[in-house]
């Protein structure tokens, strides 16, 4: 199966930012924040979209 524009992730510092299905990744710090999104980038494949200081999205176009 091959998954095609989804939502891959969320990586946030601010836990009450998200909700849904995606897996979920709650950081201490914004360079926790940063460092989890990009390495979650290369796992998945993906393409992070920092929507807020607080919020990442890792995302398959």
């Amino acid at each position: 199966m091959k998954i095609e524009k989804a939502v891959l992730a969320a990586v946030t510092t601010n836990r009450s930012n998200v909700d849904g299905g995606s897996p979920i990744f709650i950081c201490d710090s914004k360079e926790e924040m940063d460092q989890l999104a990009a390495n979650l980038e290369a796992i998945l494949d993906g393409i992070g979209h920092a929507l807020s200081d607080e919020l990442y999205i890792i995302v398959k176009h």
